[in-house]
């Protein structure tokens, strides 16, 4: 068991395969040029079943592959058979785009449930924000994946000046689609420009949304990001992850390697252990889990304050979203 000194037991588990995408959205990647690393900075597929094999061992349950695009990897294939065969809830984060090329490798994986970034209805406002013409692609794979029972959350970055004129949409299509739509306050990453004025908070969401529908409180999970609501006589739900406004360290479960094997205890950290190098070297990795676990900081990876209106990009000390993994 993995339990850092705030009594956090810490039991799930986000893989990053690349630094590379095939959509250019500015939340996520600098908007100036980017160098994606070298194949042999990246962990190997033989070498992400290791560090993921050790890391079941010391209590994890679920894990979720993430990128960049995880499936622009090529070895995407082999890394999701391999990891299919751990005792562990196993799913990703995706852009949507390539996912009908890999249907039956989910089925065959049992991987059931999806997390779909989409930040926009609108074909115009989709190019606009991903610099790709894709939105239709993205739309029809959606469909395709709950036609075959998959279970979707829909990842929404709510970037002030622009959800504003969507948010009430996305609540719409849950009325006949079983999706799970998610808010997620932006958050400040290397590169992003974030400003505390760019952040629609969901207290101010909350209200927009109550100006047109009848909507309900629903229990979240243990562990939970996210917020629920539902929209009284909705098929699916929406929700809120409120990092900037609420935060919600104090139950956090979860931990991150990056694609060039670097764990990260918290998403906003600056403090990185090597494990792939460790792993390389022929050297045991637990003792280097155990102590990042243990470094921890109670919230916000010990770099800003709750009040993210006194936050300091600038002061901030982290990779970029896309280098990161999400």
């Amino acid at each position: 068991m993995l339990q850092d000194k705030f009594s956090r037991v810490h039991d799930y588990l986000r893989i990053a395969l690349t630094d590379s995408c095939n959509f250019r959205c500015t939340y996520c990647m600098p908007e100036e040029s980017i160098q994606c690393m070298p194949k042999t900075h990246l962990m190997q597929p033989d070498e992400i079943e290791t560090i993921a094999n050790k890391f079941v061992s010391l209590g994890v349950k679920k894990i979720r592959l993430t990128g960049g695009e995880p499936m622009v990897r090529k070895e995407f294939g082999e890394i999701v058979t391999r990891l299919s065969k751990l005792p562990v809830e196993l799913t990703l984060t995706t852009n949507g785009v390539l996912a009908h090329q890999h249907l039956e490798l989910f089925k065959k994986a049992g991987i059931r449930s999806l997390n779909v970034s989409l930040d926009s209805l609108k074909r115009e406002t989709f190019l606009k924000l991903t610099k790709r013409d894709q939105f239709q692609q993205v739309w029809d794979n959606i469909i395709l994946l709950l036609n075959h029972d998959f279970r979707l959350k829909i990842n929404v970055v709510a970037l002030n000046g622009i959800i504003e004129d969507e948010l009430l949409d996305f609540i719409r299509i849950t009325k006949e689609l079983p999706l799970h739509v998610r808010f997620i306050e932006f958050m400040p990453f290397a590169g992003n420009l974030w400003e505390s004025s760019k952040v629609l908070t969901a207290q101010k969401m909350i209200a927009l949304v109550k100006e047109e529908f009848d909507i309900v409180k629903l229990r979240d999970e243990p562990h939970a990001t996210a917020k629920k609501y539902k929209a009284i006589g909705h098929n699916g739900t929406f929700a809120f992850i409120t990092t900037m406004s609420e935060h919600f360290c104090g139950n956090c479960n979860r931990m991150r390697i990056t694609a060039d094997g670097k764990m990260k205890n918290c998403l906003f950290g600056k403090e990185e252990m090597d494990l792939l190098g460790a792993l390389r070297a022929g050297k045991d990795i637990e003792p280097l889990i155990r102590l990042s676990i243990r470094n921890k900081h109670a919230a916000l990876g010990g770099q800003f304050s709750p009040d993210y209106q006194k936050a300091d990009a600038d002061k901030i000390t982290n990779r970029s979203m896309i280098n990161i993994g999400g």
